[in-house]
């Protein structure tokens, strides 16, 4: 059924319990998504995004319990990507007067997924649209995540409507932050901002800055997937301030993949070398750990120590695969470095730092790479470093730093 989130604006998007990976493979979604669609009620009906393809006629079911999709005038897309546009050319076969809105970009996007469409009116920051009853104001948004991305703002209510910006990938049946269970929310909240909006960090801090300077009163924030932020939607703008600035904890995430245990145990011996500080150790290994979840773990870590065996004179491949990433996502002001096993051939750690430094990181050279099987003094080497690297870190955090607005995109 719909849902009001305000006055006469109503949810009308879809559930997607069984989703377990977005962007192809690159984003795991243990607990499924959402889609979310807002039907805005005035003279002039608008709908603000759709669905992915798949969930047309869910949507499309939930509008028609609130008004007769045939009287949709304006249809705003507020992003390209498939998962919030896929349903635009079913809505307007069903909503022939409706005229469809997006960014200038947006029109490069959505041109090439639907070459059928028509006509698009393109709108830009400050541009409004009077619905009768209703006014929508339009705030692009490039790089939130994509170029064609932007805000829809519903003037008397105070809504944001954000597409992906404060989102997160939670498939449940209740509708609002205050619904839902705190933890679960914040985890998936801050997996998202990992995962998908940390390359774009400089980007969100500008235009957070843009909001507060604009004065715009906010008193709900409805993003496109997950829940609606009712109860205190200033705690995910800090938050997000907090992210995309790169403020951290006294952690370390320790991601390992193992081919015969010996790595394992260096970074065992790792993790109670940098608990013995006082530091909050995290031993993630390879793939029993999800990538995306070591991602969101790092999100607030200062440290991270990567270790691998070496296999046909590189890293293993889950530990590559989440070193590339890492290569994409620029985390910054993070220090890192590398231990690891091998036979013959002890390369995988060199391959290691030097990932980590493309990564943005601040390596520090451990010396830790062993042959065949730790021994008993070698694994109270991988200790002391888990102690010097943990003092490492408290050190990097005691210091001032100058304001950062990480990578440009």
């Amino acid at each position: 059924m719909p849902v009001e989130v305000a006055d006469k604006v109503y949810w009308v998007g879809a559930i997607d319990w069984n989703v377990r990976n977005f962007h192809g493979y690159t984003y795991a979604t243990p607990r499924g998504t959402t889609y979310n669609a807002y039907l805005v009620l005035a003279d002039e009906p608008a709908l603000v995004d759709t669905v992915a393809r798949g969930f047309e006629e869910e949507m499309m079911a939930r509008i028609r319990e609130v008004i007769d999709p045939a009287r949709i005038r304006h249809l705003i897309a507020n992003h390209g990507e498939p998962d919030h546009s896929a349903a635009i050319p079913y809505v307007l076969a069903h909503a022939p007067h409706a005229r469809l809105y997006c960014t200038r970009k947006g029109t490069e996007s959505l041109g090439a997924y639907y070459p059928e469409l028509g006509d698009f009116q393109v709108v830009a920051t400050g541009d409004t649209l009077a619905l009768g009853g209703k006014t929508l104001q339009f705030i692009e948004a490039p790089m939130l995540h994509w170029p064609d991305s932007m805000f829809t703002y519903v003037q008397e209510d105070r809504l944001l409507l954000p597409n992906d910006a404060f989102g997160q990938h939670l498939a449940t049946s209740q509708r609002f932050d205050d619904q839902v269970e705190a933890w679960q929310l914040w985890d998936e909240a801050a997996r998202y901002y990992a995962n998908i909006l940390t390359p774009f960090s400089r980007m969100v801090l500008r235009k957070l800055d843009e909001l507060a300077k604009s004065g715009l009163a906010i008193d709900t924030i409805a993003p496109s997937h997950g829940v609606i932020w009712r109860r205190s939607p200033a705690s995910i703008v800090e938050a997000y301030r907090r992210w995309a600035s790169g403020e951290a904890k006294e952690r370390v995430v320790i991601a390992y993949e193992t081919m015969w245990g010996s790595t394992e145990k260096m970074a065992r011996a790792l993790a109670e070398g940098v608990a013995d500080e006082g530091v909050e150790a995290l031993l993630r290994g390879l793939p029993m750990a999800d990538r995306t979840d070591v991602v969101k773990e790092l999100l607030e870590a200062k440290g991270l120590l990567m270790g691998s065996s070496t296999h046909n004179q590189h890293m293993l491949l889950n530990i590559a695969a989440l070193v590339e990433d890492l290569k994409g996502l620029r985390f910054t002001r993070k220090i890192g470095a590398a231990f690891g096993s091998y036979g013959w051939a002890g390369t995988a750690v060199g391959h290691l730092e030097e990932s980590l430094r493309e990564a943005g990181f601040d390596v520090i050279v451990s010396d830790l790479a062993f042959r065949w099987a730790p021994s008993a003094a070698d694994l109270e080497r991988a200790r002391e470093f888990g102690r010097r690297f943990a003092r490492e870190v408290r050190q990097a955090l005691s210091q001032p730093v100058a304001a950062h607005h990480g990578p440009e995109a």
